[in-house]
Formats: C-alpha cells, structure tokens, sequence
C-alpha cells in the first residue's frame, strides 16, 4: 500500500484520547505505510459540565460536532465509547466497525478495597450520573443515598477523593484503559447491575462514501463484539432509551448462540424488569426488538411513559 494518511477526530478528554490513540497505533500496526493524525473537537458534553446529563437531554451530546466534521469531510474517522453514541446514526454516515470489547461491569470506588454495594453502611451516599446505575443501585439498597456526579473518569475520582461520599460508580472500561484501577474497591457484577448498552466497546463511525477509511477499519473491527452491541442498540432504539432512561443491556456470544440481558427500572429503583432472549448471532436485530416487545409486555412500558412524561414535563 501507497503511504496514505487518516483522520481521527476525537474529544479531548483523557479517555477519548487514550481511546483515539489506541485505534491510530491498532490500525498503523495493521496496515503498513499508513499514518494517523487525529484532530481535537470539542462537543456539547465537554462544555456542560454542570448539569445533570438526564436534564439537558442526550440526542448526539458527545457526538454531534464530530459528527459534523465527518459530514464535511474534514476528518476520516470518529471513535467513540459506544455507549456514547445514539441509537440514531445521521443520513451520510454510519458506523462502519467496532472493536473488540473490554470488559463491561461497573466498578465500585469507596474508600476501603474490598468494600461491596452490599458491605457499605445504613443510608451510604453514592455518587453517580447515571440513572441506570441510580435505578438498580436503588433497586439493591433503597436506604442508600445517592448524590449527582459530572465529569471525565479523572475528574469523578477527585471529586470523591475530595469528598465525604462513601462511594461512586464508574465502568470497569474507562477506570482501567486509564491505568487507574488501584482505585477500584470492587467489581460489580453484571447479576446485581447491568451495564450500559455498548459499555466497554468503541464504535468507529465514517462518511458512508469513505472507501478508504471503511477498508482501513476493517482490520480491526471484531465481528462478535459488533453482534453483541448491534442485539443491545436495537433493544435501546426499540425502547426508545437514551440518558433520561434507566435502561441496562449486555449481549455475548456464546457457543450456543446470542445471549443478550436487559432491563428497565423505575427511577426511583422501587420496580424492575429484567429478561433474557438467545438466538442466532445473525439474528441480532430480531432479538433485540424481540426483548424490546417482552419488556414492555412485563410492565416496562408504564415506567418508560411515566419517565418520558417526568421529561417533557421539565
């Protein structure tokens, strides 16, 4: 291959970058004579960082001007955490490959190690900006207090440190892809909390007329990963989830088949429904709206209309 050089537009905090640079040396290991650039943009996320996510809404809020770049072709790649990225990919782009996934739990910081969702005391404060984490944490131990939570991985940890809280929750992913995993008190299972739909997986996202990049790409894109999250996504999109929504998923492939896990819960943790479908890894798609449908048949649409009131209400 001629010397060629590719784009990657990416946030500026320390897990995009680290993020960015971990799919520029993936892909120049992989495809000689090609190098990488990548370019800083800064989204509406990294601006707001005072506000709770679930108030000022979540449609493309860490995605939006990269995806503008990638419409105006001023960048061949963006990378995203793919929890990050809507459900809703804009006319002219798409995501075009996915790497293969770290591991997907959320881990408990506090301030002893070893210490559990179940070991902290009476009436604890967590701290967290998730109201999935904020719905099944509740759901575990309705006594515990739980307190709003911004900012990149770093950030969040200082707060804490600087805190009198007794706890936050962070994805497993971001804590260790930023070597800061001496801070982590305990993993929590994916039994007691699912995670985020996409967490510990990076979706890449292109012009859908970039040949160049959509080829490049391919080389490390991870097939099974991409089945998982395409059954987890089209579960989202069929709930129509997004911040605002306690929605949980984590699809595997399995010798047997595609296993994919999901619940709804209320806000305030007082209800959840959670159910499992397995199929086919080619049936992704159908499964997802599979589970969708039973969900809601369970009684999960109730608390969906209830929260999308409480949402347009504000």
């Amino acid at each position: 291959m001629e010397k060629k050089k590719l784009i990657i537009g990416s946030r500026s905090s320390d897990l995009a970058l680290w993020q960015a640079y971990h799919v520029k040396n993936e892909l120049e290991k992989r495809n000689k004579g090609l190098t990488v650039e990548i370019k800083l943009v800064k989204t509406k996320g990294d601006k707001i960082l005072d506000v709770a996510l679930s108030k000022i809404g979540d449609k493309g809020l860490f995605t939006k001007e990269l995806e503008i770049h990638l419409l105006n072709k001023t960048i061949d790649i963006a990378v995203h955490s793919l929890k990050d990225l809507q459900t809703d990919i804009p006319e002219g782009l798409k995501l075009a490959a996915v790497t293969k996934r770290h591991e997907v739990e959320d881990v408990l910081i506090a301030r002893k190690k070893g210490m559990t969702i179940a070991k902290l005391p009476d009436g604890a404060t967590v701290a967290t900006g998730s109201l999935r984490r904020r719905s099944q944490l509740q759901h575990l131990r309705p006594d515990i207090k739980i307190v709003e939570l911004r900012g990149n991985v770093p950030t969040r940890i200082q707060k804490f440190i600087d805190s009198k809280w007794d706890a936050i929750i962070l994805a497993r992913a971001g804590v260790e892809r930023l070597k800061l995993k001496k801070h982590i008190s305990s993993f929590i299972s994916i039994e007691e909390m699912l995670p985020a739909v996409g967490q510990g997986a990076l979706g890449i996202e292109i012009h859908k007329d970039n040949k160049f990049a959509f080829d490049i790409i391919q080389s490390i894109h991870d097939e099974n990963t991409y089945a998982a999250v395409l059954a987890e996504r089209t579960l989202l999109k069929a709930l129509e989830g997004g911040c605002q929504v306690p929605i949980g998923a984590f699809a595997q492939v399995r010798p047997n088949g595609l296993y994919l896990d999901g619940m709804v819960g209320a806000l305030d943790g007082s209800v959840t429904f959670r159910k499992t479908v397995r199929g086919k890894k080619s049936d992704a798609v159908k499964l997802g709206k599979s589970l969708a449908k039973d969900l809601l048949k369970a009684g999960a649409k109730e608390i969906l209309n209830e929260i999308y009131k409480t949402v347009r209400l504000k």
